[in-house]
């Protein structure tokens, strides 16, 4: 955004409010074609919205976010393959599944931190198949990382103390730029308080400057 556009784009998000928890300052919009819901990036896994971390980054609301299609297979118990928990028979916005052998299932918070622990490596925790899963859980909302697999060797990766240093709202509404930060202010970058793998501008998810902030993930 240039100067001029964000100051646009902030006037008109603090006159719209999240249908999710009802205050002002909602600053992302779904980008269904005729659809008006507005949202914080906080409040988006409460609504079940999903935003997709590629190309546009682009959002939806729980109504028009995208869907899994998968075969119906029996199965002799709903466990999750990620941390054996068990999940919903069906799948849903919380529960998802792999597009290539059509049988893994996982809760949605497990196959994200499994994202971001795996990095390049990330596969289907059960047919081990790479590319149309990464894209079917990029489409999904997942967001992935570049990074080598958490479990290598410290030396193979590097120091792993090094701080997430990217906003990763929807709309990033600094003109600076979503690696931009400032050490006190809207430009301030607040990590998850929870993971530590997200980060957003205080404005950029309408957040006062004294509270904590948690990821979709976390």
């Amino acid at each position: 955004f240039l100067a001029g556009d964000t100051k646009r784009v902030i006037r008109e998000a603090a006159k719209k409010s999240c249908f999710i928890c009802y205050k002002m300052g909602a600053s992302i919009t779904c980008c269904e074609t005729g659809c008006d819901r507005t949202f914080h990036l906080p409040c988006a896994p409460d609504g079940e919205c999903v935003t997709q971390y590629f190309g546009v980054y682009r959002s939806f609301c729980w109504e028009h976010r995208p869907q899994q299609v998968l075969q119906a297979h029996p199965r002799q118990d709903n466990t999750c393959s990620i941390c054996l928990d068990t999940v919903e028979d069906k799948i849903s916005y919380k529960t998802m599944g792999c597009p290539a052998c059509q049988d893994a299932r996982f809760h949605r918070h497990c196959i994200q931190r499994l994202a971001l622990h795996a990095g390049i490596g990330f596969r289907c925790p059960r047919c081990l198949n790479q590319e149309p899963f990464m894209i079917e859980m990029l489409k999904m909302g997942i967001r992935l990382s570049k990074k080598l697999p958490s479990w290598e060797s410290d030396q193979a990766i590097g120091p792993r103390d090094e701080r997430h240093n990217c906003c990763d709202a929807a709309t990033c509404l600094c003109p600076g730029g979503r690696e931009h930060t400032e050490k006190k202010g809207p430009w301030q970058l607040q990590l998850c308080s929870s993971c530590a793998a997200e980060g957003t501008h205080q404005h950029c998810s309408s957040l006062e400057s004294t509270c904590s902030w948690e990821c979709n993930t976390c």
